[in-house]
């Protein structure tokens, strides 16, 4: 029996590969991870650096907590199975009256994974609205690879500026409209994107990238998780818990992993190459 989701609930993002919105965390507690968040970003010159904030839950024994919280883990056990992942974490943070944006993608392009037996949450520290720059995506897009390219411009926020080829119906987009402790549900091929953030207040957004306990990296490549839930399969490194915020031991590990992982993703690149350009299996 489903342990949060209903039995609609689990067909319809089956099928649109989206689900929101869905209470997360109260209010009151949402503002408290917000205020410690802005706190640690004003002792680093009012931002996290890159280096720090992928993987970030391995720095921040809140953000550990938040990764393993029952009332997030919970819907995507529904999804996923009972053996679980955190594959990695970041805050998506859009400042007021900034130019930055995201193109139309899938997640799972540079992931390198057997599989797309995956799920995102994304968690609302602050509202997420059309004018802020909120999620958009394209229900129904989450059964098939696309190709993607380059877009070539510095204002795209995702990594690798990334977007799909194929031409999009915005028409066709769905605003992810939530409030402060709600959170969407994606899977990674959904294509998504959004716009830049056009109003007077910060977008701040937590994902959290879970993917099924038996779905490792492709070609053999090794790379490290968190066991979330459930049995560990073998297929990664297990991460650790931090034993306190940017603990010197933490750092360590997590330079580890972040090395890790930029070269499963090189490699990848190889692979891809070799194998045709499949981002992913579907499988």
């Amino acid at each position: 029996m489903p342990k949060r989701l209903t039995d609609a609930e689990i067909a319809r993002f089956r099928a649109d590969g989206l689900l929101f919105p869905l209470r997360a965390l109260p209010e009151a507690e949402i503002a408290e991870r917000r205020a410690a968040l802005e706190a640690i970003e004003a002792a680093r010159a009012g931002r996290i650096p890159p280096t720090l904030n992928a993987k970030i839950h391995l720095l921040l024994p809140w953000a550990w907590s938040l990764v393993h919280a029952p009332a997030i883990v919970d819907p995507v056990e529904d999804l996923l199975g009972p053996d679980i992942l955190c594959w990695g974490t970041s805050f998506i943070i859009k400042n007021p009256r900034a130019d930055r944006y995201v193109t139309w993608h899938q997640d799972a392009t540079h992931w390198r994974l057997t599989g797309v037996r995956a799920v995102t949450a994304w968690l609302a520290f602050t509202p997420s609205t059309p004018e802020n720059g909120g999620v958009r995506m394209l229900p129904g897009t989450n059964h098939t690879v696309l190709e993607h390219r380059d877009n070539g411009d510095a204002r795209n926020m995702l990594g690798r500026r990334e977007e799909v080829v194929a031409s999009v119906d915005e028409a066709e987009a769905v605003d992810v409209t939530l409030a402060p402790g709600e959170m969407s549900l994606h899977d990674p091929l959904i294509v998504h994107g959004s716009n830049a953030n056009m109003s007077d207040g910060r977008r701040i957004g937590f994902a959290i990238r879970y993917i099924a306990g038996d779905i490792g990296q492709r070609a053999g490549l090794r790379n490290s998780a968190t066991l979330v839930r459930g049995r560990d399969h073998g297929l990664f490194d297990l991460e650790t818990a931090p034993e306190a915020d940017f603990h010197p031991a933490a750092l360590r590990r997590h330079a580890r992993a972040l090395r890790q992982g930029i070269d499963v993703i090189f490699k990848g690149d190889a692979v891809s190459a070799a194998d045709g350009g499949n981002v992913s299996d579907p499988g």
